[in-house]
């Protein structure tokens, strides 16, 4: 009988002890709250239409910032993007990109551009790529973001793109 009380509640005396020992993960969902609360009124004067988002897009101290995969972005971007996998933002990757926080950055994903679910397929309106962007850029400190707020008709002629898929 004292064989099986300690077969039952050796696991359970590892797993309290186990839990004692772990430190609490680095994810602080409150502080990502209050930051998206932030967000939420910040972002609205920096949704553009596309015809400022070009504009700004012209003076070269802008950054045009693409955020989805690598693979994504190398088969087809818009024309002077530069990659940063989401996925990859860090405060050291993000300085090495664009070492200046103020410098005025662009951003769009893939449910900015109508017509082409091949390199542009739409995510989850809630869930775009755009969304939690915007919400890191700001979180690490770079406060200078405009979103395109246009869905854009691939075949515009007033955008271009780059890429191993275009001709």
């Amino acid at each position: 009988m004292k064989t099986y009380l300690i077969l039952i509640l050796l696991p359970l005396a590892m797993t309290a002890q186990s839990n004692k020992e772990l430190p609490k993960s680095k994810i602080d969902y409150n502080a990502f709250a209050e930051i998206t609360e932030e967000v939420l009124v910040y972002r609205q004067p920096r949704l553009i239409p596309l015809e400022t988002f070009l504009e700004f897009a012209e003076d070269p101290n802008t950054i045009l910032l693409d955020t989805r995969s690598k693979s994504a972005y190398d088969k087809k971007h818009l024309k002077g993007a530069v990659h940063l996998n989401f996925s990859d933002f860090t405060e050291k990757k993000l300085a090495k990109l664009i070492p200046n926080k103020k410098t005025k950055i662009l951003i769009y994903c893939n449910n900015n551009i109508d017509g082409d679910a091949i390199n542009f397929p739409t995510k989850s309106l809630p869930l775009a790529l755009n969304i939690p962007t915007f919400i890191n850029l700001y979180g690490y400190g770079y406060k200078n973001v405009y979103e395109l707020a246009s869905l854009v008709r691939i075949k515009d002629k007033r955008i271009t793109f780059s890429g191993t898929t275009v001709k």
